[in-house]
């Protein structure tokens, strides 16, 4: 059976790299009837973010990436937390050690330093572990152990020969020998490094197939070493090129590159994201574009991944999103949108569900809302030159006619639906032999003082309600007073 992992450190929010990493390992997984499973590689405690694991449980539950194995659905090969399993590692160190893949060392970060300053000095830049503790005797090495020195263990690298993997995307990998460190398998504080754990762990939990990043292309060598040394058939691998924000840089959050939970606390639609995302580096072999969860179990295919760096394209994004947007039934985009509209019209007493049929194909990011609707709490500053419209064939001076004409006969109207006010309208525009565009565009002008508008001239007069609308119009009637004065 096919099983994979996904297995973050939770170092903070899920950045999107990490996101695709984990969405290509969730189809393939399922395109084969297969198992998707979540580690939290935590080892690093010194970089650990409190909440972060809770995190990624929530985001992943978020993005729809349900695993069948995992700390908080539990499983056969727990735990699935590394930190918990901290007893499960210095075993096979030891079995490493007996074997002389690996070796306990006991130098200190003071002497180190010291010799990666000397080496340095004399050739910069070529600076690895020399090995140096390898060559105490084997009893001394273990007296010493037991004795309580600390100590970490190092993996031993052969000094000759090379080492490599096969890998699907990038086929064989090969590095020299003697170009590779002498990596700390166990730490100081027991905890075993990535470098070691995630051999162990992939191993033991049966994963078959590991996708990540290219940036583990160089270190995979080393593990195939390891792999070796313990006598076990290591995993297929899949490595992804990364995602970039241009062509110089990866994303990244440290220079305010969004993660996923930013994306959606942004209004981006959890199945736009999901479907860019995808996209980002792997191709279906045809034209389609709108993919659901489901239809790229289906389709996914690792011969359609690409080996070239991915770009992150915001306007890509921002038009999928739209279009998910666009085609999302209505009441579920009258559910999204209320807590937008409710950021600058709550209270005012709109109509939400109008309002909604109005913005509904003209949002592209639901954070962006605010902005198209704010008008509606608060008349803008505006200049009159917006009252002058040469395709409606207005201006200043027939826009204060047609508001003059306007005003008493909307202060009459007993209702103030938008079919009372368009019939009211019309009907004036046709007694004064108005053409249409040259009664409506004034007081749209009036009423919203931007010249882009969610909705004309009859819907904003209703969603503003008599009193506001008659408000609007007598400041408009001011302004082209003042001006033509």
């Amino acid at each position: 059976m096919i099983r994979t992992r996904f297995a973050p450190s939770p170092t903070g929010y899920l950045h999107l790299g990490g996101l695709r990493t984990a969405l290509y390992t969730y189809l393939f997984a399922k395109q084969q009837n297969g198992v998707f499973l979540l580690r939290v590689e935590d080892t690093d405690q010194e970089r650990e973010v409190p909440g972060a694991v809770e995190l990624i449980y929530q985001s992943l539950r978020q993005a729809g990436l349900l695993y069948d194995e995992g700390p908080d659905v539990g499983g056969p090969y727990g735990p699935y937390i590394q930190s918990q399993r901290k007893a499960t590692y210095m075993p096979y160190a030891m079995q490493l050690v007996e074997s002389g893949a690996a070796y306990p060392c006991f130098c200190t970060k003071e002497e180190l330093a010291e010799r990666r300053a000397k080496a340095e000095s004399e050739t910069p830049g070529q600076w690895k572990y020399d090995k140096h503790c390898l060559h105490l005797p084997r009893e001394e090495a273990l007296a010493r152990m037991k004795a309580g020195e600390p100590f970490v263990i190092r993996q031993n690298v052969p000094t000759t020969g090379s080492a490599g993997f096969d890998d699907l995307l990038y086929g064989h990998v090969e590095a020299p020998c003697d170009t590779l460190d002498d990596n700390v398998l166990i730490k100081a504080d027991g905890l075993p490094t990535y470098n070691f754990a995630n051999v162990i762990d992939d191993h033991l939990m049966e994963i078959t197939h590991v996708m990540r990043g290219t940036e583990y292309l160089s270190s995979t060598p080393k593990y195939n070493l390891l792999y070796e040394a313990l006598g076990w058939k290591p995993p297929v691998y899949i490595h992804l090129p990364p995602v970039m924000k241009d062509a110089s840089r990866k994303l990244s959050k440290r220079y305010g590159d969004p993660s996923f939970e930013d994306l959606l606390a942004q209004g981006y639609v959890r199945e736009a994201i999901i479907n860019f995302i995808a996209l980002l580096g792997w191709s279906p072999g045809d034209e389609r574009e709108f993919f659901t969860l489901e239809e790229l179990v289906q389709a996914f295919d690792v011969k359609g991944l690409s080996k070239a760096p991915a770009i992150f394209n915001t306007e890509k994004l921002v038009w999928f999103n739209h279009e998910y947007i666009s085609r999302m039934d209505f009441e579920d985009y009258l559910a999204m949108a209320t807590p937008w509209f409710d950021k600058v019209l709550a209270g005012k007493g709109t109509d939400y569900r109008r309002l909604a049929e109005l913005m509904h194909t003209r949002t592209e990011v639901f954070d962006r809302v605010p902005d198209q609707v704010r008008f509606l709490a608060e008349l803008p500053d505006y200049d009159i030159e917006l009252y002058t419209h040469k395709k409606m064939k207005t201006d200043a001076v027939l826009s204060l006619q047609v508001l003059e004409l306007a005003s008493p006969v909307l202060a009459e109207l007993p209702s103030f639906r938008e079919e009372a006010v368009k019939e009211a309208l019309m009907i004036l525009a046709q007694k004064h032999e108005l053409k249409t565009g040259q009664m409506m565009w004034p007081v749209r002008t009036a009423l919203s003082g931007l010249h882009s508008t969610p909705g004309g001239a009859t819907e904003i007069a209703y969603l503003l309600g008599k009193e506001e609308s008659l408000r609007r119009i007598h400041i408009g009637i001011e302004k082209l007073r003042q001006a033509g004065q």
